[in-house]
């Protein structure tokens, strides 16, 4: 894993992003539809400042999308991870693994005390890898999205800092 390289996103990521969005759009994973091929990846709501980015041998093969769930001053201590994907030729690389810590480490630093996400419950490799990097369970939203004509619980996640 030492060719892998975290670096934040660049303005100049979107395309790459944008296809490799669309490469790993997954049923299992995702809520929302798998992203047109003319989508472009940054916008308004989703600006290059929010993502990390893997590189191995200066290929993107990455992302995790890192924010405040929401501007309260309350939670001004919680960050949220809202996106994970790899390439599906670098799975079970390291990569996942990595970026989840570089996330925490970034949340570490704007002075996060804690990094939450939500996890489909039929996405086990994911649950797998979030327990596997210190994650746990906090809750579960019972039947909170109906996915191909089935009900799918949404589970949160929580690892402290």
């Amino acid at each position: 894993m030492t060719d892998l390289r975290i670096r934040p996103s660049r303005r100049d990521d979107d395309r790459t992003l944008a296809a490799l969005a669309r490469r790993t759009w997954s049923p299992v994973a995702d809520v929302l539809p798998c992203p047109a091929p003319d989508q472009a990846f940054f916008d308004l709501g989703h600006p290059p400042e929010q993502f990390l980015v893997a590189e191995r041998m200066g290929r993107v093969v990455g992302y995790v999308r890192l924010v405040r769930p929401r501007p309260d001053a309350a939670d001004a201590h919680v960050r949220q991870i809202q996106g994970l994907a790899v390439d599906p030729a670098e799975r079970r690389r390291g990569v996942a693994r990595a970026l989840l810590d570089a996330a925490c480490d970034e949340a570490a630093r704007q002075g996060a005390r804690r990094v939450t996400l939500h996890v489909l419950a039929g996405n086990d490799p994911a649950r797998r890898l979030y327990e596997a990097s210190g994650f746990v369970v906090e809750g579960v939203l019972k039947e909170e999205f109906r996915i191909a004509g089935e009900y799918v619980d949404d589970v949160i996640m929580a690892r402290a800092l």
